[in-house]
């Protein structure tokens, strides 16, 4: 039996689960399981990418054919699953458990289909194309589990497609936005470095190494020639709109986050948590006043006055940071300090084994955002996740690398690591892994990966991480805010014609963010649509439901049991939870 079907086999058996009854009188819930599986296997033969993201790599020699007819046949598969999944699983006869699963497989069919009718990525966002031209081969290369010399085998073979991809790039792409198409650039950039020289890293003294120097340096050839395409032609024509628009942002926000809450909803309430956190970030500034401003008065206790006293505050503890060189060395650092810490006040059990590497973020990947967790996938366990961070780029003029560093400073940093590691998104997506539910593993949703995320950042802080560090605290209400700023800022620009200049007061004077961020963030907000909400929708709906339950328990209640109880079901949308966790904790930890 060869690897490749080994590998189906193994899927097979993991997403079926605990067995089927006898043929006469199946499970219900493995009949569900069962036909997500056939789902899942038209899907992966649609789409290769979307199977090695996943971890099957049944098909990591392949590519994703992007021609219209191909991506028509996408919206056919999912329109046919969705007609015949109540045909099929009897929603009555599953356990609360399979209807939840149920439910959302349901769900996730119905927003491919509104996103497919609604968006337009393939015409207006090259960077879809970009992710089929890099992270396909580095994914493979960097992060399959099969034997290093089968792992080049399928890079080699995945990139003699790529020029395909290339070429329906440019046959697909028309009038997409300038701030898309700029970051598509810059990543293409990124990517010819990655196929004449930076691949070489990972292949190591292979006997296949001449052979990949070779098709990398004929693939980089074609990407020049793309290069040309994307700066001479196509941004002459870069002329699309990036708004979603008041109608699309609000449904696409009601399915995308799942959360049982209306864009209106989500404004109303970061707007108000807006001017909670501010005055707890004047509360603390005051306190550290004097240690950085000795023998010099607090400013007035009014609007201006407490705005000013936080800005100057923060301004000077973004000043103590380290070397941009260094900050994937201080990145790693941080970590050892904050699992020892997780340990010893049992916030949680932590993975083991620890399979997170602390790398710097490839070129072609760099866009908008400093660091990212990129986790283990859920159908290949065993896998590595990488915490990968950006250093300045070496052609960033020093006052841009200055921003920078007082932004990620080496008290921000450590609340940079807490959320993209421990017991951020890594340690929960470790959980995720695991849980029984194929369905939950492969549908996960972003409110409750990101909010569990940003509810580390000050639950550590609470239970004594950092001995009460007054300037952490500090970035942490500074990092809090943004996302709650974040949530605002993605309404706004897309419902309310909000302009640069206003965009940039808002994150500056309103978030306290240093211009080159809110630079980089208002690109993101151009970039995306509803995702920088899922930070306050997830955070909220964490925090809300910690003092429901912490209440109700009173003194039974204990914070690692329950943290290990809300991972245990896997990423799944935050409107479930509150039902899920209480359950858990009526079982033993």
């Amino acid at each position: 039996m060869n690897r490749n079907t080994l590998l189906s086999v193994g899927l097979l058996a993991c997403l079926m689960a605990g067995g089927l009854r006898a043929a006469s009188a199946p499970d219900p819930d493995a009949v569900l399981n069962q036909f997500f599986q056939q789902y899942l296997e038209t899907h992966f033969r649609q789409r290769p990418l979307s199977a090695t993201h996943l971890g099957d790599h049944r098909f990591d020699a392949q590519l994703d054919d992007l021609s219209i007819g191909a991506r028509r046949a996408w919206v056919e598969h999912a329109r046919q699953t969705l007609k015949e999944l109540p045909r099929r699983v009897d929603y009555r006869a599953l356990s609360r458990a399979g209807q939840i699963d149920f439910e959302i497989f349901r769900h996730e069919l119905v927003t491919d289909l509104w996103l497919a009718a609604n968006t337009r990525p393939f015409e207006q966002d090259p960077r879809v194309y970009n992710q089929r031209i890099s992270d396909s081969v580095f994914l493979v290369l960097a992060q399959s589990t099969l034997p290093r010399e089968t792992n080049i085998a399928h890079a080699l073979a995945r990139m003699t497609h790529i020029p395909s991809v290339v070429a329906a790039a440019r046959a697909n792409l028309d009038r997409p936005p300038p701030s898309i198409l700029e970051t598509a650039i810059r990543q293409n950039r990124g990517s010819i470095a990655f196929y004449e020289g930076g691949i070489l890293e990972f292949v190591g003294d292979s006997p296949q190494r001449q052979t990949v120097q070779e098709a990398g340096a004929k693939l980089a050839a074609v990407l020049k020639d793309y290069q040309q395409f994307l700066e001479q032609d196509l941004l002459g024509r870069a002329t699309g709109d990036w708004r979603l628009g008041k109608a699309k942002f609000a449904r696409k926000l009601e399915l995308v986050l799942d959360a049982g809450l209306t864009a209106d909803e989500v404004l109303a309430q970061a707007q108000a948590e807006f001017q909670r956190v501010t005055s707890e970030l004047y509360v603390v500034s005051r306190q550290v006043w004097s240690h950085y401003f000795p023998r010099q008065a607090l400013p007035p206790d009014d609007p201006e006055g407490r705005r000013a006293t936080i800005g100057q505050v923060l301004a000077a503890v973004s000043r103590e940071h380290g070397e941009g060189q260094d900050l994937v060395r201080d990145a790693r650092a941080t970590v050892a300090n904050l699992k020892a810490f997780i340990r010893a006040q049992d916030i949680l059990r932590l993975p083991e084994p620890d399979r997170c590497q602390v790398i710097e973020m490839p070129e072609f990947q760099r866009g908008n955002s400093l660091a990212y967790l990129n986790s283990a996938p859920p159908l290949d366990p065993n896998a590595t996740s990488m915490y990968a961070v950006s250093p300045p780029g070496a052609d960033w003029p020093p006052e841009r690398v200055q921003s920078l560093l007082e932004e990620y400073n080496r008290h921000m940093l450590q609340i940079l690591t807490i959320h993209e590691a421990y017991p951020g998104h890594y340690v929960q997506l470790e959980y995720s892994n695991r849980a029984g539910s194929p369905i939950r593993r492969v549908l996960q949703s972003g409110p409750f990966i990101e909010g569990w995320a940003v509810y580390t950042e000050q639950t550590m802080l609470d239970q004594g991480y950092g001995e009460g560090n007054l300037p952490l605290r500090l970035m942490q209400l500074k990092f809090y805010l943004r996302a709650v700023v974040n949530a605002i800022l993605d309404h706004q620009m897309h419902c309310r014609n909000l302009t640069d200049a206003q965009a940039m007061e808002l994150l500056v004077q309103g978030g306290f963010q240093s211009e080159e961020e809110a630079r980089l963030k208002i690109v993101r907000a151009k970039q995306s649509s509803v995702q920088l909400s899922t930070y306050f929708v997830g955070r909220m709906a964490h925090y809300r439901l910690r003092q429901t339950l912490q209440r109700e328990l009173g003194e039974a209640f204990d914070l690692g049991r329950y943290h290990e109880a809300v991972l245990a079901h896997g990423s799944v949308p935050v409107k479930y939870l509150p039902e899920l966790v209480r359950a858990r904790l009526r079982e033993p930890r």
